[in-house]
């Protein structure tokens, strides 16, 4: 009988799938050169691997992320190793200074082609779960704590984020300046680019070689 799934178990069947997939000799694959359809593909395989194992709600584009039960509240991102990065809906300003308020799970791959088989290779560099207080911009986050620790008031905070051309209103940005003094954000390890959509990049998590709280580094070939 399947079990609920825990963000334990997604963690252990991250580094399950990886090691599984990367022996794959990959026929569908093979001689595509477009980014999003490996993306579209793992995400796919990973999420059957999961369902023929547990019990476990997969979202839809209504629900915004691909794994959204409460407990779980995971996106799953997969890029590769070439230019780690990915979109991510824009909901506000404040994801970019405390996190995009869910979970990611990032799949980083290497893919391969050999022309005697035909097939593909992908070899996962890199695998991380990165918990949604940890999502936020590493820059952003890092200049804001320095200043809350400084005692900066709020209009220095006002003016950081005008030059840091974060996309909110007067209003808005009001009250992110009261909200960063009265609870200083996490330490983010995202870049995170302003755009119509929010561009993750990830290259910080696939080098980050320290132990990091609420960052879990599932598969690390670098070291």
């Amino acid at each position: 009988m399947k079990k609920e799934l825990t963000v334990e178990d997604l963690i252990n069947e991250a580094h399950s799938f990886c090691s599984t997939e990367s022996l794959n000799k990959n026929k569908e694959l093979y001689g595509v050169t477009d980014g999003k359809a490996v993306g579209t593909y793992v995400e796919h395989a990973f999420k059957k691997y999961l369902q023929d194992k547990f019990i476990i709600n997969i979202g839809s584009s209504a629900s915004g992320i691909d794994l959204p039960d409460e407990h779980i509240q995971t996106d799953i991102k997969v890029t590769s190793i070439k230019q780690p990065q990915s979109s991510s809906p824009f909901k506000d300003a404040r994801q970019k200074i405390y996190g995009l308020g869910y979970n990611l799970l990032v799949f980083v791959y290497d893919k391969t082609d050999d022309a005697v088989s035909q097939t593909a290779h992908l070899n996962f560099i890199s695998c991380s779960f990165i918990k949604s207080e940890r999502t936020a911009d590493y820059t952003t986050t890092y200049r804001l704590r320095e200043m809350v620790a400084d005692k900066a008031n709020e209009e220095d905070i006002i003016s950081f984020l005008n030059d840091k051309h974060i996309p909110a209103d007067e209003t808005t940005m009001i009250q992110l300046a009261k909200q960063i003094l009265s609870s200083p954000p996490e330490q983010g390890y995202l870049t995170i680019s302003n755009a119509l959509q929010w561009r993750l990049q990830y290259q910080r998590i696939v080098d980050l070689a320290n132990n990091v709280s609420g960052i879990v580094k599932i598969i690390d070939k670098n070291k």
